[in-house]
């Protein structure tokens, strides 16, 4: 237990104020207790904002949830500890039982998220533990879940770098032919 508290202690240490994440956009699937579509914007320098869209396993539920994360870079390029919370709504579809002869009511709450992901040129794969938790409706109170996302980066740093290099070099030809009329 000792061993485990240091090794995470010292991953969290290691964190740095570079970026953290080399994707600005990135999609695909997750699956793990519950199966879906996860969608992930980086909004600021460390911080991106996720949808997630899933269907429960062991529920006859569909939820939606929208996180707002934190990434840190540890030790290699790509690899990231993130963390975050955000909302989630629900839609149940399951039959009235002998403890709910009215069924389940839509569950609405706050969900939290951490996990470490690893970005490989245009392939992100992370895993992660998100505890969602019901303020109404539901099956229960407390949905333990994780996941392991497979994602395609669909605009990286080096797109956005790229981007801006031509932008610039347009502006140094627009300043060499001053005599053109726009």
């Amino acid at each position: 237990m000792r061993f485990s508290i240091l090794i995470f202690t010292s991953l969290l240490c290691s964190a740095t104020i570079a970026k953290a994440q080399s994707y600005v956009t990135s999609g695909g699937l997750r699956l793990g207790t519950d199966w879906g579509l996860t969608l992930q914007q980086r909004i600021a320098e460390h911080v991106t904002i996720e949808g997630i869209l899933q269907k429960s396993f062991q529920r006859d539920e569909f939820m939606v949830t929208a996180l707002a994360e934190r990434h840190y870079k540890i030790m290699l390029n790509g690899l990231n500890l993130y963390v975050g919370a955000g909302l989630h709504k629900g839609w149940n579809n399951q039959p009235a039982t002998a403890e709910k002869p009215d069924g389940f009511e839509n569950p609405f709450g706050i969900t939290g998220i951490g996990g470490l992901e690893l970005t490989i040129a245009r392939l992100n794969l992370s895993y992660d533990f998100k505890p969602a938790i019901n303020l109404y409706g539901g099956e229960r109170t407390v949905y333990v879940q994780s996941g392991l996302s497979l994602r395609y980066v669909f605009y990286s740093n080096r797109d956005l770098k790229k981007k801006e290099r031509e932008r610039k070099r347009e502006e140094r030809r627009k300043k060499l032919r001053f005599w053109e009329k726009d």
